[in-house]
């Protein structure tokens, strides 16, 4: 594939752009004409042709070899919304700044909430998971004072770091050989009192696993505690058609959350960053009450800035977000889902080929579009050495992976010395629709990728 190939770099939808902006300026004719910012003088030029030099320095996170870690571009719908919106740079924190983006933040937020089964909520954008989270765990924090936040040890590192950004009291629980949170273990910390909040992880970065949500929820039947849903990875899932029954029963519940946290930036088609946090009870929304005496002059609507830690937000991201919900719905069997479909497949015929190949030791079944698997070795401190070297080799024939460390117990190894906990194993992200179709180059270039790692200088035998 050269460099020319449209895939790769899409010029033809600037054309489309132009007709747009035409449009766009068309409903300010009116105003005296002013003089622009020029941006065709040489020293720009100059200026832009070094910073694509300069981005050049990249890993084609674009590109279905890329296979690494959650980066896939934005749609073109997304991209070229985003641009458009930038001619006027609009604020989605007071209506003032952001009259129509906020409208568009508002629709598209009640859309992402339609899909848990909510028709009332309470809920914004902002940067993305992280704050998404924070907000969550800042809104359980004020309701229940004092008491601990609890997660599996598979969830995200930020849930800690959050933690103690807000003076909250973290506490994670064991996972099971799936990745999922163990649901005895949490049943054991829960009697022991002292538990405001539970972080559900719907898709972990790690594993891409979906904690059993209906044991979660029987449990908080019986203990009281605020129930928040981390679905930043996986929150779409919902819509795909090829989940596995406890996945799906996972997300048959998710609307019975209190929070949840969901990035369009990920499978959402969005540029970075779009996060999204909704609450199940609007009413959290007085925990955000403040006043601001220069903020808020031509309007009694509700600002987004009232429901928000964040000021300043970009309307933009609310722009791209709600364009491309217009393209592409969030309804089952459609467009939308079969691309989640497709990347799930993806995933599960990577999976089968590792457990079909005895130079691997395959982890559980996907239960999203997250592979992890690990070569096999004499012990798992040669097995780590040896998916380094494969992570390597594999780079240098351009498919690009990622490292991860994680517990032993999840890999089916055979005869391997058990002299670590941890393995670091070989993880895959297959979020990209056209990862499918991509499965037999990816297989061809891993395979090589291992045998010439387990030939290199030093390697066990």
């Amino acid at each position: 594939m050269g460099v020319n190939d449209p895939f790769l770099f899409d010029r033809e939808s600037l054309e489309v752009l132009r007709g747009a902006l035409e449009s766009l300026e068309a409903g300010f004719a009116g105003l005296p004409a002013v003089g622009a910012a020029p941006a065709r003088d040489e020293a720009t030029r100059a200026v832009l042709l070094e910073t694509a030099r300069r981005l050049r320095d990249n890993y084609p996170y674009f590109h279905p070899l890329y296979a690494g870690q959650m980066l896939k571009p934005p749609h073109p719908v997304a991209r070229l919304a985003y641009a458009l919106a930038m001619w006027i740079n609009p604020n989605n924190h007071a209506l003032d700044g952001g009259r129509a983006s906020s409208a568009m933040e508002k629709e598209a937020v009640a859309e992402i909430a339609r899909l848990f089964g909510w028709k009332t909520h309470l809920g914004h954008l902002c940067g993305g998971g992280t704050m998404a989270n924070l907000e969550a765990l800042w809104v359980s924090g004020r309701l229940h004072p004092g008491l601990a936040v609890v997660a599996s040890e598979q969830a995200h590192y930020t849930h800690e770091r959050i933690g103690g950004v807000l003076g909250l009291r973290f506490e994670s629980v064991a996972c099971d050989r799936l990745g999922r949170l163990d649901i005895e273990a949490l049943r054991e910390r829960l009697e022991r009192g002292g538990v405001g909040t539970v972080v559900a992880t719907i898709g972990t970065t790690g594993t891409g696993a979906v904690d059993p949500l209906p044991e979660i929820l029987e449990l908080k039947r019986r203990h009281g505690f605020r129930l928040h849903a981390d679905a930043a990875y996986g929150g779409y899932f919902g819509l795909a058609d090829n989940l596995e029954v406890e996945a799906r029963s996972a997300f048959e519940r998710l609307g019975e959350a209190d929070s949840i946290a969901i990035d369009p930036h990920k499978h959402g088609l969005q540029p970075y960053g779009c996060g999204c946090v909704l609450f199940r009870d609007p009413s959290v929304g007085r925990l955000y009450k403040h006043d601001s005496r220069y903020t808020y002059f031509t309007s009694t609507e509700l600002h987004l800035g009232e429901i928000s830690l964040e000021c300043s937000r970009p309307g933009a991201s609310a722009v791209a977000l709600w364009a491309t919900l217009k393209r592409f719905p969030l309804a089952r069997g459609g467009e939308f889902a079969r691309m989640l479909s497709n990347c799930r497949a993806a995933a599960l015929e990577l999976h089968g080929r590792l457990r079909a190949d005895r130079r691997f030791a395959a982890a559980f079944a996907p239960q999203l579009d997250i592979v992890v698997w690990a070569p096999q070795a004499g012990s798992v401190g040669e097995s780590s050495a040896l998916a380094r070297r494969i992570f390597e080799e594999a780079a240098r024939r351009g498919l690009h992976l990622a490292l991860a460390e994680l517990p032993v117990r999840f890999f089916d190894f055979e005869g391997v010395g058990r002299d670590r906990d941890t393995v670091t194993a070989l993880r895959s992200v297959l979020m990209k629709p056209e990862h499918r179709e991509w499965i037999p180059k990816i297989w061809e270039i891993l395979g090589e990728a291992t045998d010439t790692a387990a030939r290199a200088p030093g390697a066990a035998p």
